[in-house]
């Protein structure tokens, strides 16, 4: 990819790539809906889009699949397809994905467009950065949150934290779903 097209991707240019990593921690509801943790690795692959067009809008973007396996597991417990999108006249990044337990998530925020650090959010209920699920989930796991931090290291490598807040049932207060790992590039 030139330079040039690099550059079009803003903040995103740094995630082109095939990326690893083993230090994944989650912790989220287990089978029985008690505190459940898990520690896992990690695949995510990013390929540029090149431009698309919405009339006076224009944006640069990544297609981007994630699979997480729990350490010594072969068989993945996530999955999620999607694309992270740059609208440099804005300064947004915008990450639009799909879970398959039936979520779909468009979160965004406004970034810098060197930034090495920046955050994205989206809240059930917004016409702009929201969260929709499928019947089920709405009523026992209700996503009325999701934020996620991005950080570029010095050493070339990304970490990310994730929190999705959820409403269930047989809890007075939010669960807090959260998910962190540190990857390295391991493709360009």
């Amino acid at each position: 990819m030139s330079n040039g097209a690099m550059d079009e991707l803003g903040p995103l240019a740094r995630l082109v790539g095939t990326w690893e990593g083993d230090k994944g921690d989650d912790r989220s509801p287990a089978a029985d809906r008690s505190d459940g943790h898990n520690v896992y690795r990690e695949r995510m692959v990013f390929e540029p889009t090149g431009q698309v067009d919405n009339h006076e809008q224009t944006l640069f973007g990544l297609r981007y699949r994630t699979t997480a396996w729990r350490l010594g597991a072969d068989a993945p417990f996530h999955e999620e397809l999607g694309y992270w999108m740059w609208d440099a006249e804005r300064s947004q990044v915008m990450r639009c994905f799909l879970v398959p337990r039936g979520i779909a998530v468009i979160a965004g925020g406004t970034v810098a467009p060197d930034a090495t650090t920046f955050s994205l959010a989206a809240t059930l209920g917004s016409a702009t950065y929201g969260i929709c699920s499928n019947p089920f989930l709405d009523a026992q796991f209700k996503t009325v949150r999701y934020e996620l931090t991005m950080t570029f290291l010095p050493d070339g490598g990304l970490s990310y934290e994730e929190n999705t807040m959820m409403e269930m049932p047989d809890r007075a207060r939010l669960h807090q779903h959260t998910d962190a790992n540190t990857l390295v590039r391991i493709e360009s």
